[in-house]
């Protein structure tokens, strides 16, 4: 089936960015536009046309990152799950997101990519946009869930994705590095440990 021109620049992007991604986390800010290009099976030209040059093209893979190891899967979570099983859901899939061998590509990139930010105040408010909007996304998650005889607010559910996301960051990072084993027990309970009132915030 033929594509649309809608549809073939949205494909042309998408394996822009995704190229970018890779030669990102693997040459960081040395990564060369033709090197995209090529990977990506498209020209420089395409990369002008799409993104305006290599800047745009950064700019666009910043905004698109949304941190390490992804926890969007966490979206399948049964929908009449109260908090605490939420939660515990959530740090099981982001345990084994850490212990896949893939995951080390996907630190790599993120440090890949703080050190493109970093010194760059506009790819930096991008990266920022991307991370608070994950953090958004995940609140959903949490919000109107059971707990403790009421329902989570929005502010609440925004408060604990923020230390959540951080916290098994963290966690995940020591299992990534092979400093710390994947003990989901543990993961699970001290998410799970961050449910108090003093994290949530008044109701």
């Amino acid at each position: 089936m033929r594509l649309t021109r809608a549809e073939s620049k949205a494909a042309n992007k998408r394996a822009l960015i995704e190229a970018a991604r890779e030669i990102v986390g693997r040459d960081g800010p040395k990564a060369k536009l033709e090197d995209i290009a090529e990977l990506a099976g498209l020209t420089t030209g395409a990369v002008y046309s799409l993104f305006g040059g290599k800047n745009g093209l950064i700019a666009a893979m910043v905004e698109d990152y949304v941190g390490p190891l992804d926890l969007h899967a966490a979206e399948a979570c049964a929908s009449g799950a109260r908090l605490e099983e939420t939660v515990a859901e959530i740090a099981r899939r982001y345990l084994r997101m850490s212990a896949d061998p893939q995951a080390a590509g996907l630190l790599l990139f993120e440090t890949r990519v703080l050190d493109l930010v970093l010194d760059d105040p506009d790819l930096r408010g991008r990266l920022n946009a991307s991370i608070t909007s994950t953090e958004v996304e995940l609140a959903a998650l949490f919000t109107g869930r059971e707990h403790d005889g009421g329902a989570v607010t929005r502010e609440q559910a925004l408060r604990l994705a923020r230390a959540l996301k951080a916290l098994l960051s963290g966690l995940g990072q020591g299992v990534v590095l092979g400093a710390h084993e994947a003990d989901e027990e543990f993961f699970v309970q001290t998410a799970q440990a961050l449910i108090t009132p003093r994290v949530l915030g008044p109701a």
